[in-house]
């Protein structure tokens, strides 16, 4: 399945655009690029894998999709892979890999040995902005990618949504009132055939002032695997 991507000098959003060319040249070795999606894995690949970034994506096997917001700037925007480099990106993993979503050894880089197995994890925003602070216009403009994205994986049936505006910008690509479908952590609702699952953003943030636990976030996937067995993909 195609969708459109972001080039690398996407320039839809001059105030992005200008922040990754001057971390460009702070940090050359930096990704300092929109960041694509990670996408699951041929399963015969995956249990092998040594460098999960020459592995085929395998759209169709994506069942579950994980909506961030935007990169970090010394997370993914370093790294190029989402959920990379900072703390969300430990917790998110272990508990993908508990509940049968990810295999292998998270090492917070890109050539780790991590891999999705029936999940997709893609951002709202894909650039970095200026303080983790995308504005409604750049979540707007963003959005042209996000949409075909979503509609871009057949086998679909269950998203999750981290934090307000990854949530509320879901609800928008899929052509909803946001009105109708609140964010709210633990909240379910359903949209077509989809089931749509919010939850706080598992930033270091957000679990160290107590907002979200690890015992919430867990809830959270675990609610969703038992909705993914009890609805079998025919």
């Amino acid at each position: 399945m195609q969708y459109p991507e972001p080039s690398r000098d996407c320039a839809f959003c001059p105030r992005l655009h200008d922040f990754i060319q001057v971390w460009r040249g702070n940090e050359p070795s930096w990704h300092n690029a929109p960041v694509p999606a990670f996408l699951p894995t041929d399963p015969q690949n995956s249990a092998t894998a040594v460098c999960t970034t020459t592995l085929p994506a395998f759209t169709e096997r994506a069942r579950l999709l994980i909506i961030g917001l935007a990169p970090g700037l010394r997370g993914a925007n370093r790294t190029g892979r989402p959920f990379t480099g900072d703390y969300a990106g430990d917790l998110l993993y272990s508990t993908l890999k508990d509940y049968g979503f990810a295999q292998g050894n998270f090492e917070a880089r890109p050539d780790d040995t991590l891999t999705l197995n029936d999940c997709a994890i893609v951002n709202a925003v894909r650039c970095v902005p200026p303080e983790n602070k995308p504005t409604g216009a750049e979540i707007n403009t963003c959005r042209q990618f996000l949409s075909p994205f979503i509609t871009g994986l057949p086998n679909l049936q269950a998203i999750v949504t981290l934090g307000t505006i990854a949530h509320q910008s879901t609800i928008r690509a899929l052509g909803q009132p946001v009105s109708k479908h609140k964010f709210g952590h633990g909240v379910q609702t359903d949209i077509g055939q989809l089931r749509i699952f919010s939850s706080y953003h598992c930033s270091r943030y957000n679990t160290n002032t107590g907002v979200l636990t690890e015992a919430m976030f867990r809830n959270v996937f675990s609610n969703v695997r038992d909705y993914l067995n009890d609805n079998p993909k025919k």
